[in-house]
């Protein structure tokens, strides 16, 4: 895999074709999971005799499942990446993944408890295999110090973004107007088109994602056969520690299919010149802002790079944090209005969103390059597994906080949530400096390199 990139490759827009081909799998992932994430908490606690019937679960039970759903999501990356080390290679176990998540959504569509649950199982397993194995597909689409590989990633997070904006708008309204269950059956469509655009493309991806024990390579095969270097080890350091910024923004970023879902649903004037918006559609906002400010921001970034000044993954992550924790104060806001005046405008959310989209962007598509950088060659898949767990552990903490509302309201959540993360990032900005010494240069050659 060290040695993938190096092969010349057919480009797009000064990208290797190969990008696009995971775009479009991940754009259709993400359609089928964000539409199903849209209507999940709406379904469980929609009332059992309305017209669009749910399950009528109480808010806490609701967003309890919610936490409970979205963590194992995330955490199944660890086995995922484990397996595609060991056994399938990065392009066999998204293929494989692909194959449960079509079968997840659709059976979601059955109108039973046991395809309730078995569906949710089944994509647990199939993001656990894809996730993280795609992510790691697209940094192996670039050798090492190549600046484009952070512009790479935010592309592809772009790609994520236009499926899950998508899946809000369309999965969402068909789910709140038509019934729960077609929604559900919706996304596994969705999951299926994006199974087909990957087979399809595999002759773009002929370098990448293969099984490093059938490789030809000797110097490929001595890599999984060596000890971790001192300076390995060190970078290892250095991501576990990042990794606590992900579980924190995680755990407030994911408000957003929980506790300010329901807020959406429950407390916001959504009359917009006499038509109520699908309180669902509200989860379309932060892919709408990904689509028009991804480039914007990540050209920023490179330009910053470009000029000598600081601009290392791990001062945009900690940044990320602080600019979207400051975001919830429009989420206080919102809260104060409604205590005063029985409802809150729909602005606060859009704000809101706003801030959480720009953080994300900081932190979200530079931590999946930052793990390419440092992650050693045989522990690659595996470390892109224990990132995306750590998101899931950050969706559970999510859910906790969606929870605690019940007893202390969304005025002290949101406002806590707020002033942890501006404080927390500041903290962790102390020790920037001792932190990146511990990366030894592993990005130091990408300015000269372009």
């Amino acid at each position: 895999m060290a040695n993938e990139a190096t092969i010349k490759q057919k480009e797009i827009f000064g990208h290797p074709t190969g990008l696009y081909v995971l775009f479009f799998t991940e754009m259709w992932e993400r359609f089928s999971y964000y539409g199903m994430r849209a209507i999940l908490v709406l379904y469980l606690v929609a009332a059992t005799n309305d017209g669009n019937a749910g399950l009528g679960w109480t808010n806490v039970e609701a967003l309890a499942l919610y936490g409970w759903y979205t963590m194992f999501v995330y955490v199944a990356s660890i086995p995922g990446g484990w397996i595609a080390d060991k056994f399938l290679g990065q392009k066999k176990s998204v293929l494989y993944g692909g194959i449960l998540l079509v079968a997840g959504h659709s059976i979601l569509a059955v109108e039973e408890m046991w395809a309730f649950y078995t569906g949710l199982g089944l994509i647990i397993g199939g993001v656990g295999l894809l996730k993280p194995n795609i992510s790691t597909m697209v940094g192996g689409l670039y050798k090492q110090g190549d600046i484009r590989r952070d512009e790479g990633f935010t592309i592809f997070y772009i790609g994520i973004n236009v499926g899950a904006f998508l899946s809000a708008l369309i999965v969402g309204y068909v789910g709140e107007n038509y019934g729960w269950h077609y929604g559900f059956g919706l996304a596994g469509i969705g999951m299926a088109a994006g199974l087909i655009q990957y087979v399809l493309g595999q002759k773009h991806l002929q370098n990448v994602g293969n099984f490093l024990g059938a490789s030809n390579d000797v110097s490929d095969k001595e890599a999984m056969k060596k000890p971790l270097t001192k300076i390995e080890k060190d970078r290892i350091v250095v991501l576990f520690i990042s990794f606590l910024l992900v579980i924190v923004f995680w755990g407030a970023f994911e408000q957003a299919g929980g506790l300010m879902n329901i807020y959406a649903s429950e407390k916001t004037d959504r009359m917009l010149m006499g038509w109520l918006v699908p309180a669902s559609w509200f989860q379309s906002l932060n892919a709408m802002f990904i689509i028009f400010l991804g480039t914007s921001v990540a050209v920023f970034w490179a330009k910053r790079k470009l000029q000598g000044k600081l601009s290392t993954s791990l001062f945009k992550m900690i940044i990320g944090l602080i600019i979207m924790g400051s975001g919830f104060f429009f989420m206080t806001a919102a809260a104060g209005q409604y205590e005063s005046d029985g409802s809150s405008a729909m602005y606060w959310l859009v704000l809101a969103y706003l801030f959480h989209t720009v953080g994300e962007l900081c932190i979200s598509p530079v931590a999946l390059s930052y793990i390419t950088k440092l992650a050693p060659v045989k522990y690659a898949s595996l470390m892109m597994g224990v990132y995306f767990a750590m998101t899931g552990f950050g969706n559970k903490l999510a859910g906790v906080l969606g929870e605690a509302s019940d007893s202390l309201g969304e005025y002290t959540i949101f406002t806590g949530i707020a002033a942890f993360c501006m404080i927390f990032g500041g903290l962790v900005l102390l020790f920037r400096k001792k932190l990146e010494a511990l990366t030894h240069g592993a990005e130091d050659n990408e300015r000269s390199m372009h």
